[in-house]
């Protein structure tokens, strides 16, 4: 009887019959009735209400169902694990050839590089990383971005570099956060984040050159992956049909469950984008949620406290298309581990990994992640 509910339950899981609500509640559709089944997490088990567990006291097939729903997924991030390699030369820019081997230094007045001989095809070359023409190291570089996306305002920034004898101005640490912040973005969008099906939308509001903004953002309910998001002039009579379209394009398929308030808003845009007339197909909007309980907003609202506490030392935003949304959003995305991750970042959790990027080392995976940007995106010619 124990394989019969094994078997099926993995029948459930495959047919994707069930709906995750939360990281703890799952509704899982009967195999013979209209009926849904919430299987809660209680401790470390699951439980099910369903009338063989409930009476039995039995692990019933629904509980299977989640417990092979989330092998599968995992299994899925596995085979499409996305692994930003780091700064590796090894091999021939234009043939590709793995003989290599260093052929003198390049003197200029940025700095000593690195010049290649290929032994294929004769090609002498140097990598460039994007940082030749700087008159500051990578290492300085890299360090003010992580310092002003963890809180420092830019003369608190600067301040630091100066004792580390590095004397630039405030606005040169500004240049460089625009110029690399751009870099790592271009690289980054074509990374395809694996996120789970549940979708948590809000608003926060911003000053942007002194007038009241909101910032409309779009994060996975899994894995805290921050999505989409948009500046808006105003709360409700902003559409927000275009941070749902937005979220689509760059996930490629639509959530089961997108989480809002009740803003007006969310719901026009639900049903411009996710609401069709094949019920099986339709993505659920929870919109009744509370301060507590399952069907509360924790989540965004420690996001929304982030940007905020980060809006603040700025003193507000000078534009509306202002790098430090970009900016965050990746740090908060790619640098910065979560507590309620076991101390993994969102894109960890999403199966896109900085290769080499362990606990001992996270100081260090802002310059990584610029770097390997950097050489990415010249391997594809851009």
């Amino acid at each position: 009887m124990t394989i019969n509910r094994e078997e099926k339950g993995k029948e459930i899981a495959l047919k994707s019959d069930l709906i995750r609500v939360s990281d703890y509640h799952y509704r899982v559709h009967s195999q013979t009735t209209k009926r849904e089944y919430d299987v809660i997490k209680v401790g470390d088990k699951w439980e099910c209400n369903c009338p063989d567990h409930v009476y039995r006291h039995v692990c019933c097939k629904h509980v299977h169902a989640v417990e092979f729903s989330l092998k599968i997924r995992e299994e899925v991030r596995k085979e499409k694990e996305v692994i930003i390699e780091g700064i590796n030369i090894s091999r021939c820019i234009r043939c590709a050839s793995d003989k290599l081997v260093k052929d003198g230094i390049r003197h200029n007045k940025y700095g000593d590089i690195q010049r290649f001989s290929c032994k294929n095809c004769n090609k002498r070359f140097t990598v460039n990383l994007g940082f030749e023409k700087m008159r500051a190291t990578p290492q300085a570089i890299t360090s003010a971005m992580q310092l002003y996306f963890t809180g420092e305002s830019l003369r608190n920034v600067k301040q630091f570099l100066t004792l580390q004898g590095v004397n630039v101005s405030h606005q040169t640490v500004y240049n460089w956060i625009n110029k690399y912040t751009k870099l790592m973005k271009s690289y980054l969008d074509k990374i395809v984040p694996q996120v789970g099906d549940a979708w948590r939308a809000d608003e926060v509001f911003v000053k942007v050159k002194g007038d009241m903004r909101y910032l409309f953002a779009l994060m996975d309910d899994e894995t805290r992956f921050w999505i989409a998001k948009e500046v808006a002039n105003s709360k409700e009579m902003h559409d927000a049909s275009g941070l749902f379209r937005q979220a689509k394009e760059i996930i490629g398929t639509k959530p089961k469950i997108i989480i809002t308030d009740g803003l007006r808003s969310y719901e026009e845009a639900y049903q411009k984008e996710f609401w069709t007339m094949n019920r099986q197909d339709r993505t659920l909007h929870i919109k009744h949620i509370r301060m507590s309980g399952d069907m509360n907003n924790n989540k965004m609202e420690r996001m929304n406290g982030e940007f905020r506490d980060r809006e603040k030392v700025m003193r507000g935003i000078k534009k509306d298309d202002s790098i430090m949304f970009d900016g965050y959003q990746m740090y908060h995305n790619y640098l910065r581990p979560h507590m309620a991750l076991d101390g993994k970042t969102p894109a960890e959790v999403c199966g896109i990994k900085i290769k080499g990027n362990s606990h001992e080392t996270r100081p260090n995976s802002c310059i990584r992640l610029s770097l390997s940007c950097k050489i990415s995106n010249n391997k594809q010619g851009i």
